[in-house]
This record gives C-alpha cells, structure tokens and sequence, in this order.
C-alpha cells in the first residue's frame, strides 16, 4: 500500500461511516404492502438486539460471500462465554479499539483479495468503463450484491448512495476503480451492520401493543441457529415475500434447510462451543512427557469427534444418548497410531492422509465421545490427567450442574506430586486431598466419575497402570455405580440429565440468551418432545424454529441489558 493510499483509507472508513450515522444507526420498519421496509436513521434508543458475530460465523459468512480461497488476514478478540456458550456471550460483548483495528486489517486484506485480478472476474458482476475512473453504476450494482448478503437486508437507498459515493471520493483521489471499490467494500466490512447481528423489531399488526420480529430478523436468526451463517437467497426472498410472517412460510424454509447438508456446518458449530473445542486451538502439552502431542493431533482429535457427532445424530439421525456409548468414529492413519488400533489406509502412497470410518471393536475399553482424545486432553493438566477436570467437565457441560471453583488458598501440592513413594496414583492422591473440609465438597461431585477415565493420561493415550499400580477405574454417577469408562458412558447415556442439558444448551443456543422464566414451560415441552420422539437432534432443531417462541420479541428493557452487562462484568 502506498503512503497516499494509507492516509486516505481512515478518511474513507470514517467517512462512509459517519455518512451512515453508525453512532446510533437502527433500520426502522415502515410499511409497504404489509412487507417491512428499511430507512436508515440515527435514533437514541435502538429497538433490537445485538450480537456480534463470533470468529466462526465471521469465517464462515466471508467463505459464503466471497468463496473459500479468500483469506482473512487478522485475527479475533477474545469471546465472551456466558451459560456455557459463546453464542449467549455475543450479545453481552462489544468492540475495542484494538479489536477494531483488527477488524479493520480483515476488510482490508479481504476487499484487496475480492478486486484482486484472480478474483474480481469471478465476484464483481460488471466492468467499468474505465480502471481509472468512477463508475457509480457498476459500484451500486456490486454494494447492492454484496450488501444484501453480508447485511443481511437490503441496503437502504441512503446506504447505497453512501458506499458508491466513497468508492467514487477514493478512485477520483487515487485514480483506480478497483482501489476505490475496494475501499468502499472495506468499510461495508468494519460496519456493525455486519459485524453485529441486529434483531429488529416492530408493531406487530395482528396483536394491538404487541411487537414482532421482522421478516430479515427472522431470516437471520433461522440462519445462524441452523447453518451458523448468514441467510441465502432463497431465505432472503421469503422474507421479502413476507413469508416468515406466516407458519406455513417458515415450515417450508425449517424443512429447506434441515435438509440441507449446511446443516452439518450448523451442528458443528453448536457442538465447538457446547464442548468448548476452542481450547484445542491453544492447547499445549509437555512434550517430554507427550512427545507426540502437537497442534495438528489437537486439531484432528476436534475433527474426529465432530465427524462422530455429525454422522451420528445428522446423518443417522440417531438416539443424542447413543454418542456416549458409540464405537463408531472416524480416524486418520496419525490418530490411529495414537490410539494404537489398526487402520487400513485405502489412499494412493503419497496422497494426503484422509479420514475413514472405523469401529472400536466389541471388547475394545473404548466408547462414546468423552472417551476420545479431545475431551481427556482438553480437561487434563499440561504434563499428567485430571479426574477432577474430567469430572467437572462432564458435571458443566453434558449435565448442566455448576460445580464451584476451588476457594483461593487451596493447597494442591499433593494432587500435583505424581512421584509420591505413599500415593501413586491419582485416585489415592486426590482422596487424601480430598480430606480437607473446603476441598470435600466439589470432589465429591466430581471425581468419582473422573477417575473413569484415568484409563487415559493427559495426551489420551491408553494407560492401565499409574508408577507401577493398577488404576483403580470404579466409580458412581448420581448413586449408579460402574466399573469402568465404558460404564461412566452407559450411565451418562440413561441418566436423564444429559438430555434435558442438551435441550437447556440448544434453546440458548438458538435464542441467544438463556430462556427467560416466562419461557420455562416451552423448554419443559421441547424437553418432553425430545424424548418422545427418540431424542433426535434435527427433530428439537426443527421444533424450536417452527414455534412462536423462538420469533417471540418484545421492546428490550433497558434497565435489564444493564444488569445483564454488569453481572457478567462482576
């Protein structure tokens, strides 16, 4: 970039923005054949909600809008998990500057890529008359294009208007269509018309005092809830249409798009942030105690456990309870040497390591999901295991029960002394500590059902005996008692907790928030369906978006967002 391009951008950014009134910007319903309309203005109170969109939605929407060989180019500001989820702490999080200047750093690597010459043939649907002259035309035709995708909406015509006129300011200073077009594209990428996921919402005109989402509204929020992405075109139509308005409308878009192999996207997404798979991405390990331990085994052990869900309860549309006992998964000739089992590698010598199916035989001591490397070595210390990190695991994530933190002068040296001539292994360790009065209380929760898995140390790897002691494997859930790891899954699979988390994260999931008291008997009916119809996954999917509640919406209180922000302050 040269120096004069680099002046001018901020005053492109910041000039298109302030066009905009993006201090304050809403987009008021009006009405127009009893379809919502859009007008842009500067108001003081907003009448919607906002969530920023998280780094996998971001991706996710850039590779829709613009294909997959489009790269990014920056990096995200960590996210906000409230409830279990990040997709509930999007609403409560903000921007920062510096997160700002990322953003800003995206646009423009990504609007360079699009105006590129390997790629503006394919993504930009004109030419102008000239590379070195304003063409408003040809820009409206593509902000018009793009617009409509990454906001969601129609551009409103003051919004159009704004992005062709910087487009033109740019190409007139630097005298290159292609520079100013992709100037004016940067900033549509920095607008929190993007990076924010507004709900709007408006007079409801068939309920007197009451208020509706609007029709894009709705197709976002199906969107994002099903395939972890912006609407598509044929959902943008049907709100256009009005079609969102009517159950019949939504039923054939539900059916659509449940039927659409995006929807793997959407419940991989779900289960990233139910299972926390983020903390793969960082996760490190001592590599003199795990020396074959590296990112790329941390990022296929994500991908193992996603392909065995999504097979599981997609594809198959099987029992949610069935994935703690499952010997069905897929492996790479790496994980498979990890996990020490045969896999016949069907690919030409030379070729790339791809996935294949593979069942764990019927004696084999593993099953089920919370037995596979992502879970043991996600919740497992940097150089040894931790039962209490698995067993807390399990109690937060697939149960839904709080366990406390540890008080703050907890002394741990006992726990962490794996060379102890008296305490060998980790269960003798963990029950002399758990002698202690403030330490009783959680281990008790915890622990007999992490010491299942001791079976596995800190990297997953199989191991049976603990500095030259058997590992003791026994333990109980909720009064059930088991013997083994393949136990703790028969009883994690009946114990009718796990379901009813599953439901309690999915309904947050999908609304963005925890369902409010109001909302408890919808979650008590989604709850009762669930397990009528055998506990499949696609069937709740399907049953959340075709109910009133899940489009429900009233004037947000704002004495309530306030409370909401500084208790996750606190």
């Amino acid at each position: 970039m040269t120096p004069k391009l680099s002046k001018f951008v901020p005053c492109a950014l910041t000039g298109v923005l302030g066009m905009l009134g993006v201090a304050g910007v809403a987009f008021a319903p009006g009405s127009n054949n009893g379809h919502a309309v859009f007008a842009a203005e500067v108001i003081a109170e907003s009448p919607m909600t906002t969530r920023r969109l998280t780094s996998e939605q971001y991706k996710t929407v850039i590779a829709d809008v613009f294909g997959p060989t489009v790269s990014l180019g920056g990096r995200f500001e960590p996210e906000l998990r409230v409830d279990g989820l990040f997709e509930v702490g999007a609403g409560l999080v903000s921007v920062s500057p510096s997160g700002m200047e990322q953003y800003d750093a995206m646009a423009r690597t990504i609007a360079g890529q699009v105006v590129d010459e390997a790629h503006r043939d394919l993504l930009i649907p004109c030419k102008p008359q000239s590379v070195a002259a304003p063409d408003d035309a040809c820009v409206g035709e593509f902000v018009s294009k793009v617009g409509r995708l990454l906001f969601r909406r129609p551009l409103a015509d003051e919004e159009r208007r704004a992005y062709v006129m910087a487009a033109r300011d740019a190409t007139e200073t630097l005298g290159d269509f292609y520079t100013g077009l992709s100037l004016s594209l940067g900033a549509m990428l920095t607008s929190p018309q993007f990076l924010f996921r507004h709900e709007i919402v408006e007079d409801d005109p068939a309920h007197k005092g009451a208020y509706r989402l609007d029709a894009y509204s709705r197709a976002s929020r199906l969107s994002f809830f099903l395939w972890n992405s912006s609407p598509d075109l044929p959902l943008l139509a049907a709100a256009e249409k009005g079609d969102l308005y009517t159950e019949k409308g939504v039923t054939q878009q539900v059916e659509r798009m449940l039927d659409s192999p995006r929807l793997r996207d959407g419940v991989r997404a779900f289960f990233s942030d139910m299972l926390h798979f983020d903390g793969l991405e960082t996760l490190t390990k001592d590599t003199t105690i795990y020396p074959k331990f590296n990112a790329q085994v941390a990022s296929d052990a994500r991908e193992q456990t996603l392909r065995t869900l999504v097979h599981a309860l997609v594809d198959e549309r099987g029992d949610y309870r069935d994935i703690f006992t499952t010997k069905e998964t897929f492996l790479t000739q790496e994980l498979a040497s990890l996990y020490k089992v045969p896999l016949v590698n069907n690919v030409p010598n030379g070729s790339p390591d791809t996935w294949q199916a593979y069942e764990f035989p019927e004696n084999d001591p593993r099953a089920g999901i919370q037995m596979q490397i992502s879970f043991v070595a996600l919740h497992s210390h940097p150089g040894r295991s931790s039962p209490t990190l698995r067993g807390k695991a399990l109690r937060e994530t697939m149960l839904c029960q709080k366990v406390p933190s540890p008080p703050g002068d907890v002394n741990f040296t006992l726990v962490q002394d794996t060379s102890n001539p008296v305490y060998k292994t980790a269960r003798t360790r963990l029950q002399a500590h758990a002698n202690e009065p403030m330490c009783a209380g959680c281990h008790k929760i915890t622990d007999p059902i992490g010491l299942a898995l001791e079976n596995f140390n800190g990297a997953g790897g199989w191991q049976t005996k603990e500095n030259g002691e058997v590992i003791d494997t026994t333990g109980s859930l909720d009064g059930i008692a088991f013997e083994d790891g393949i136990g703790l899954g028969q009883a994690l699979r009946n114990n009718p907790a796990v379901p009813s988390c599953l439901v309690d994260r999915v309904s947050a999931y999908a609304l963005g928030r925890t369902p409010s008291k109001n909302e408890t008997p919808w979650v008590g009916e989604l709850k009762d369906h669930f397990a009528a119809n055998g506990y499949v996954l696609p069937a709740l999917m399907k049953e959340i978006t075709t109910s009133p509640e899940f489009f429900r919406a009233s004037m947000p209180d704002m004495d309530e967002m306030k409370e909401a922000r500084a208790g996750v302050n606190d």
